[in-house]
């Protein structure tokens, strides 16, 4: 609001939004929550898909090093969890404190670091299941190739729209 002192007329610039801080800061924690629901199905089906792998009978069958590659893709999914119902956590622990602008920077970190970890865990995933079922150097094609996909859509085109969009912002 243009007359609240706390109004920053800055962040109006930036989106072309009339709100004052706190709104803000609420319709940005609603943004987060929203990703983080989107990000925890995910990992939830991943997870238990990984935890059901170890009580198949052809688990017994896993070579030493795939058993030590599964170990580590269920530690990471763990953390993906971890890291994905911290910002949740957070907003319990310091409910009306007035603070929304610090819950919704550090769900934003807390996004992020679970976004790597969950691309991390689904490349890893994949190329498990390649050496399991093939063999060979599948698991190193899988994992190459998905990683290529994951760093050019989760990087390279948000990228190349950020760019582009700084060039509209700046001819107007």
């Amino acid at each position: 609001m243009p007359d609240d002192p706390r109004h920053n007329p800055e962040d109006d610039r930036m989106d072309g939004r009339d709100e004052s801080p706190a709104e803000r800061a609420d319709r940005n924690w609603n943004e987060v929550l929203q990703e983080l629901r989107v990000l925890q199905t995910g990992t939830q089906i991943l997870t238990g898909f990984l935890l059901a792998l170890a009580f198949q009978p052809a688990f017994a069958d896993l070579t030493d090093p795939q058993r030590t590659v599964y170990l580590g893709l269920i530690v990471l999914a763990a953390l993906s969890s971890i890291v994905a119902l911290a910002p949740v956590a957070l907003h319990r622990a310091v409910f009306q404190q007035g603070i929304k602008p610090s819950v919704v920077r550090y769900g934003h970190i807390a996004l992020v670091t679970a976004l790597v970890t969950v691309a991390v865990l689904i490349v890893g995933v994949v190329a498990f299941v390649f050496d399991v079922v093939v063999g060979g150097s599948a698991f190193w094609w899988s994992l190459l190739l998905l990683a290529a996909v994951l760093v050019a859509l989760w990087l390279v085109v948000p990228g190349i729209i950020r760019v582009r969009a700084r060039e509209i912002v700046g001819r107007r």
